[in-house]
């Protein structure tokens, strides 16, 4: 759906203090692990949300490496670009559907839960194939089913009760919806890759300290906002309460400690 990209309004705020430590730092940490030793001297990010991932690649890549972080959304990108990191980063808005950079521009090219929202993935994944260098790689990681995701499964089960006749499915639909390894090939193969991608399944901890932080993280701090006020914004308070209670009353009321799972994907050019 149209809307499910849009991260605006207070959204980028609270992405960023609730999900990404509950997320995406564990994941982001995951990345950099895995690009340290590949030695890659020319770094785009693409889909770079609020920075987490261009924040651990600051960290811990050498600093003679140059790391150029790219988003649609520019609520997400400000937000990014506000908190920094610990050395010089190149902040610049992109489509990643049509890269602004030169073909071969990149040794290496990594986006952290950003494929799952290209309208086109194969007209993305050539546009990233394109500026890669040859012998470049592309690393990215997407999540795997909603069932194997404890949080984002129990908050997406909880808003049925609210909307009972159109309950919110941003989680399963988009975030949760590209992990078919097959289907993952495919479409990097119709993007022009013609090596065959390294794919594996990482499962992690999704840790906050309450029981209401995981809610409002959910509820509030992605696009599945836009959902909720779409079918009645005067409900957006009792839906962050009912997912809290039904969080609570799988895990404790916090700190909260749930299963997450992810694919991650790493192609040559």
């Amino acid at each position: 759906m149209k809307n499910d990209a849009v991260f605006s309004g207070s959204v980028p705020a609270l992405y960023e203090r609730y999900m990404v430590p509950m997320l995406f730092e564990p994941y982001a940490r995951d990345l950099v692990e895995r690009l340290r030793p590949r030695a890659p001297r020319r770094v785009l990010e693409l889909a770079a949300g609020t920075g987490a991932v261009t924040r651990a690649m600051a960290a811990g890549l050498p600093d003679s490496v140059s790391i150029v972080a790219t988003d649609l959304n520019p609520g997400m990108l400000e937000q990014a670009k506000t908190l920094g990191a610990s050395r010089p980063v190149e902040w610049q808005p992109a489509d990643a559907m049509a890269l602004p950079f030169a073909d071969a521009s990149f040794d290496a090219v990594v986006c952290q839960f950003g494929c799952m929202f290209f309208p086109d993935k194969p007209k993305a994944f050539a546009e990233v194939r394109r500026v890669l260098a040859p012998g470049g790689f592309f690393l990215f990681n997407l999540w795997d089913r909603i069932e194997d995701n404890d949080f984002a499964n129990v908050i997406t089960a909880s808003l049925a009760q609210v909307f009972p006749n159109d309950p919110p499915r941003f989680m399963a639909r988009t975030p949760h919806g590209y992990h078919d390894e097959n289907g993952i090939a495919k479409d990097l193969a119709a993007g022009g890759f013609t090596a065959s991608p390294a794919i594996s399944v990482v499962e992690k901890r999704s840790r906050a300290a309450t029981a209401g932080d995981v809610a409002l993280g959910y509820c509030q701090g992605t696009p599945m906002r836009g959902e909720i006020e779409a079918r009645d914004a005067s409900r957006l308070e009792e839906a962050t309460r009912v997912a809290t209670a039904a969080i609570a009353a799988r895990f404790g009321n916090g700190p909260v400690d749930g299963r997450m799972q992810a694919v991650i994907v790493d192609v040559t050019r």
